[in-house]
């Protein structure tokens, strides 16, 4: 099942909005630059950084402002997102960064997704599903083991400086006291709530997400104050007990018992044996510019591909936004997907290397299948014998040159919808995109990480660093990645500017969990872009969607010259970008 979904009502909100108050009030000028740009990047000289709340922000900006490091503030912020954003992200969920060590001058990435239950066996499941042909999105069978706070403390053993108790501290007075909830994710909750209500049936247990995230059995209206404080007791073990207080102690033992009880085939020697792992980022040059994402389960390759194949037209002669151009995106990213559909799975479970995807070789033949005037409903993945040769988004730049770009995701918003007892967080559902097909790369096996749609991403140019970023949002964030790029890259846009300027989405393309892409899917279109290139893309076939969700972007950039940071967030976030 294609994961954007979910956000359709959300982003009706989006397109109810600008019908509503578009017309009447309008959008204000700016005296410099383009209109559509909502601000002016940030900038600063010694840290910054960028996250979908101000709070987090502020917790991130003030441990950069003691002596941490980017990833001490990272961790912080992450954590207080947890708290005070936790329908997006939270401890019950995955994380991945790219790191820019400084001193090292090198790049290195974390995988700290979890695996599936090892109690768990294939055909058990195959049973235990009887005639459904995927796993559910909510529920027991959807949970597969928190990476989160391993990959925290794999962070910080390696990149950190202040203690842990000091970088949770915020957090934990924040969730003992309380915090209001700005508009977007005020409304996100609500959907989401309504969302999980409906599937109480698959989720089993519903009376603890009740306790935890409701308030007087709603979720919590624009600037109402939300309290966890079962989730500010489980910061205070971790700050104290580190890592093996989540994973081998207490809390693993409630997590057990919340299993047994519920019918999750999680255990304590699930929790117990989880290790985090460092992989080397992979890399494309586009024109000029290094582009880095992380190497599968995760989707990151995609934006690697989608590049490869577009480097081969001039982007910036066909327009920003122009049909052409839209339909070239849209194309391409259809050819990557069918390529992450059939071949993208946890690595230590692949028969082979996939490395011939991002060759320039590959590209070229995968570039010829587009037609420039027709939009294509079914497409193959490409073979080795052509071979030639919804998430929480943050990114730290600190004083001595050291950038993050780390994101972290309950994978559906409130995942699966089940709240250990006492703990304040929910298990997230990442299991729930394994395939159950026999032969497929990401099938179904105990002990093995699934595919997962969370992705940072990284630019150097020169060998430096250039661009810490990323764009939240399930299967949208290849293409956000892609469009950001290309807004910088060929465009000449800012950063700010890159976030702001419309965006595509396209849903519909082939699945991980082996769902397949045959009439060409939907596209979304902001409410900016052209009313003559809309009726342009329809006759090129292309079925326009009236809603989407159009993802979450936070960057920041170096500017190596002026030895200044350039900070960006995201307009259909409630997020903030600082420095100093």
């Amino acid at each position: 099942m294609n994961t954007l979904c979910i956000h359709y009502s959300f982003a009706f909100f989006w397109l109810f909005s600008s019908q509503l108050f578009g017309q009447t009030t309008g959008k204000g000028d700016r005296i410099t630059g383009p209109n559509f740009a909502t601000r002016s990047p940030v900038l600063g000289r010694h840290g910054m950084i960028a996250t979908s709340h101000p709070l987090a922000t502020q917790i991130g900006l003030d441990i950069l402002k003691q002596g941490g490091t980017a990833v001490d503030a990272a961790i912080a912020a992450n954590a207080a997102l947890g708290v005070i954003e936790p329908n997006n992200g939270g401890i019950g969920g995955d994380l991945f960064a790219i790191v820019w060590s400084a001193k090292e001058h090198k790049l290195y990435g974390l995988n700290a997704s979890g695996r599936s239950p090892k109690g768990l066996t294939y055909d058990t499941l195959r049973k235990v599903l009887g005639k459904r042909t995927l796993l559910p999105l909510y529920g027991p069978l959807s949970v597969s083991v928190p990476g989160t706070v391993d990959g925290w403390f794999r962070l910080h053993r390696r990149f950190g400086k202040l203690p842990m108790r000091t970088l949770l501290a915020p957090s934990i007075q924040y969730a003992r006291e309380g915090v209001p909830v700005p508009q977007v994710i005020a409304y996100s909750w609500q959907v989401a709530f309504t969302r999980l209500a409906a599937a109480q049936a698959d989720i089993t247990e519903f009376t603890n997400f009740r306790k935890t995230f409701l308030i007087d059995g709603k979720a919590p209206a624009e600037g109402q104050v939300f309290r966890n404080p079962d989730l500010a007791a489980t910061y205070s073990a971790i700050a104290k007990g580190g890592r093996d207080a989540f994973y081998k102690g207490a809390m693993a033992d409630v997590i057990d018992r919340y299993a047994r009880r519920t019918g999750m085939y999680l255990r304590k020697a699930d929790l117990s044996a989880h290790q985090s792992t460092w992989v080397q980022p992979v890399s494309t040059n586009y024109r000029g510019y290094d582009v880095h994402e992380l190497p599968p389960n995760g989707q990151g390759i995609a934006v690697l591909q989608m590049l490869t194949i577009l480097e081969g037209f001039d982007m910036k002669k066909l327009g920003h936004n122009s049909a052409d151009y839209l339909h070239l995106l849209v194309e391409a990213k259809k050819l990557a997907f069918e390529d992450r559909a059939r071949y993208y799975a946890d690595p230590d479970f692949a028969r082979d290397s996939i490395n011939w995807l991002l060759t320039k070789g590959y590209a070229a033949k995968r570039r010829k299948l587009i037609d420039h005037q027709k939009a294509s409903e079914h497409l193959d993945s490409g073979e080795p014998a052509l071979r030639t040769g919804d998430t929480v988004y943050l990114t730290v730049a600190d004083d001595q040159g050291n950038m993050v770009s780390l994101i972290q995701s309950n994978m559906l918003e409130f995942g699966s919808g089940l709240v250990p007892d006492g703990l304040g967080f929910v298990l997230h559902n990442r299991g729930t995109s394994f395939s159950m097909q026999p032969n497929h790369a990401n099938v179904y096996a105990p002990g093995k990480r699934p595919f997962t749609t969370i992705i940072p991403g990284f630019v150097t140019k020169n060998g430096e660093p250039f661009l810490s970023f990323g764009v939240m949002g399930g299967a949208m964030q290849p293409q956000g990645h892609v469009q950001v790029l290309c807004n910088i890259i060929d465009f000449g846009m800012n950063v700010q500017e890159a976030g702001d300027a419309a965006r595509f989405s396209h849903s519909g393309s082939s699945e991980p969990t082996g769902t397949r892409m045959t009439d060409g899917g939907r596209l979304a279109l902001e409410s900016s872009i052209d009313g003559a290139v809309r009726n342009e893309l329809e006759k090129r076939g292309h079925h326009l969607a009236p809603t989407d969700f159009f993802g979450g972007y936070q960057a920041i950039q170096w500017d190596a010259v002026n030895r200044v940071y350039w900070g960006a967030t995201e307009m259909r976030k409630d997020g903030q970008a600082a420095g100093y």
